[in-house]
């Protein structure tokens, strides 16, 4: 799953990076987590590409109760045109949402007790922005307000990233970008799929990530041997 990551990069660059035709203004974060608004990018009735602020937790517009978003944080790739949760949104509504790196935690074996686990960050190597691909939707509260969500969707991790957890978010080429907003939904499942193993890059950073309230560039800041 992809519970955790980062995004630090202004509204100029990410203007530029993915040709928006509209950005919000962000401020830098270096722990984003779920049931937080986030930058997603989506494309306009009209054809712009435009980059807003939606909740982290993907609340289908027919949830009865919205604690369910919760729990849908992250989409499986291999299945979302079977999962009513995500069907409709593979169809209809899918997105891209910018990253700088993210993070995942692997299981550490201990000698006695249970096993500890260890955050990596992983970034692209040539440092660039990379677009996850995502599902959005808007659901109406009973009192009429519009609340709108996303999802990343994960897929197999690739070769390099297998030892540290079997699964990694959905990276989007940007080749392919345009393809996973607007392609008929068959054209977009050509798309999932784990990005190659030499474009990421991957160190281990410090258990403070695993707190919410914890947010500054060190904590992506590689741990020395000793620490690990």
């Amino acid at each position: 799953m992809c519970g955790r990551y980062a995004l630090d990069a202004p509204r100029s660059r990410l203007s530029r990076h993915f040709a928006l035709d509209e950005c919000v203004e962000l401020a830098a974060r270096h722990n984003i987590a779920p049931a937080t608004d986030i930058a997603v990018i989506r494309q306009s009735p009209g054809g712009q590409r435009v980059a807003h602020l939606l909740r982290w937790g993907l609340l289908p517009h027919w949830a009865k109760n919205p604690a369910l978003a919760a729990r849908l944080i992250n989409a499986r790739g291999e299945s979302l045109s079977e999962k009513p949760a995500f069907r409709d949104a593979f169809r209809k509504r899918r997105c891209l949402i910018p990253a700088s790196g993210f993070y995942e935690w692997q299981a550490i074996a201990a000698p006695a007790g249970p096993a500890r686990k260890q955050p990596f960050y992983s970034s692209l190597q040539s440092g660039e922005v990379m677009a996850f691909g995502g599902l959005w939707e808007a659901w109406t509260a009973p009192g009429g307000e519009v609340v709108r969500s996303c999802c990343i969707v994960t897929t197999a991790a690739n070769e390099g990233l297998r030892a540290i957890h079997p699964r990694m978010p959905l990276i989007v080429a940007r080749q392919h970008w345009q393809a996973w907003l607007s392609a008929p939904a068959d054209e977009a499942g050509d798309l999932i799929r784990p990005c190659p193993d030499g474009d990421l890059q991957s160190w281990p950073v410090s258990p403070r990530v695993g707190t919410v309230s914890e947010d500054d560039p060190a904590l992506i800041t590689a741990l020395r041997e000793e620490e690990a």
